[in-house]
């Protein structure tokens, strides 16, 4: 006669377990909405995406701010040695400076590993799609075929970078002599435009970026053994409980996107939406 009571105590208590699980998510939305601003924290130095000049995920911020009916509180930061330190920095706990966390992070690889390692946040979302190519002088490839149309000339690669480690372990280090690093992809870029060099091998959003359609110069994939050669792409992280902030998100991209305004927030950086 007791089982009825237990199982109403019992379906009583795991209600209340819900309710208390789910909480979190809306407090969230309710605390950002009341404080008026959407906290976006955006990568320092990292054109056209984000940098002292704005750039694309700058502009994306702002507008899905709009879209949430909020002003836009924008939190650069320095890349970490790892994706997961920025996430921890940056997302789910803050920096022990007391910089951070923010409501939301931009241009985090949508990647299962990265997910499967992370599990204090959500990632989602995905709105662009990044590869590597090379861009190259025609003037000084007249005849492009493959990557070792330039060898014995001079290429230049950011350091630090993807295209770095691709560039100088090709072919056993066949280019290695002939490689220029620079502090940045868009330096080597302008060094390109300025004829100091024959070709690039950087990300194609900072390709496009800096060339804007130059007809002097070329743009090709370049396939290396340890590239994807579809490349990776990039969405947004929350904190895991916040999910009707990731929710919110969600629809605001998927509104921006259909009305056009993703791609005219790319068209202004001279870069082409590439859908993930």
């Amino acid at each position: 006669m007791f089982f009825p009571l237990i199982r109403c105590a019992a379906t009583l208590m795991l209600a209340c377990l819900a309710l208390t699980m789910s909480a979190p998510a809306s407090a969230d939305m309710d605390k950002i909405r009341q404080s008026g601003s959407l906290k976006v924290a955006v990568y320092k130095d990292m054109a056209p995406f984000s940098s002292d000049d704005g750039g694309i995920d700058v502009d994306i911020a702002d507008a899905l701010a709009k879209k949430l009916g909020l002003k836009l509180a924008l939190l650069p930061f320095p890349a970490g040695e790892e994706v997961g330190d920025d996430l921890r920095n940056m997302v789910w706990k803050g920096h022990y400076l007391g910089y951070g966390p923010a409501d939301v992070m931009l241009h985090v690889p949508v990647d299962r590993f990265l997910v499967a390692r992370n599990d204090k946040v959500e990632i989602f979302a995905p709105y662009y799609r990044e590869t590597v190519r090379l861009a190259y002088s025609k003037d000084a490839v007249p005849r492009f075929d493959g990557l070792d149309s330039l060898q014995g000339r001079e290429i230049g690669v950011e350091k630090v970078s993807i295209a770095a480690v691709l560039l100088l372990g090709e072919g056993d280090g066949k280019f290695r002599d002939k490689v220029r690093i620079y502090p940045t992809a868009v330096e080597a870029l302008q060094d390109l435009k300025a004829g100091k060099l024959a070709g690039v091998l950087a990300h194609r959003s900072e390709i496009e970026s800096v060339l804007r359609d130059d007809a002097r110069f070329g743009i090709q994939q370049v396939a290396f053994q340890r590239l994807p050669a579809q490349g990776w792409a990039v969405g947004m992280a929350v904190k895991k409980e916040a999910r009707d902030l990731a929710q919110a998100l969600q629809q605001a991209l998927a509104e921006l996107t259909a009305s056009g305004e993703m791609g005219r927030i790319f068209a202004r950086h001279g870069v082409q939406p590439v859908t993930p």
